[in-house]
């Protein structure tokens, strides 16, 4: 995990975004390399908020507030580190894998009260394999994700 990673997942970015690839969505890694981070079975970008949203676009063809709002219709579980998670869908966990991730983290809001006043709160919503979107939160440093 490089330092861009590792400092949203610590909510010290919540201006930017992080889009997890699959290596089934990257036909080129070696291409993104100047701007993403490797990691287990795909890459990791970190890119300040509006041009991360255009390239996730651009990457996966879907509006980034389409596929949230899609997303944020089924519960599911990711990673805390949004390099995977555990669709729903799945009677099976081997054949389901996340194939695209879009996350942000929210600052802690005490106004807002529940979960946000807790803490900052990253936001993350998955596109699995078998087609099917799903979303998770959780404040910062208290994820029970793998």
């Amino acid at each position: 995990m490089d330092q861009q990673h590792r400092a949203f997942l610590s909510g010290e970015r919540p201006e930017d975004v992080l889009i997890y690839l699959n290596d089934t969505v990257v036909s080129d890694s070696d291409a993104l390399a100047e701007h993403a981070a490797r990691v287990e079975n795909g890459v990791v970008l970190v890119l300040p908020g509006d041009r991360g949203r255009s390239a996730f676009e651009r990457i996966v063809g879907v509006p980034p507030m389409t596929f949230a709002g899609e997303a944020m219709d089924t519960d599911g579980s990711v990673d805390d580190d949004c390099t995977g998670g555990e669709c729903p869908s799945a009677d099976d966990p081997e054949d389901h894998q996340v194939r695209v991730l879009l996350a942000f983290a929210e600052e802690q809001n005490e106004e807002a009260g529940g979960l946000y006043a807790a803490g900052d709160v990253i936001h993350a919503y998955a596109g699995c394999t078998c087609n099917t979107t799903y979303s998770d939160r959780w404040v910062v440093g208290e994820s029970d994700g793998s």
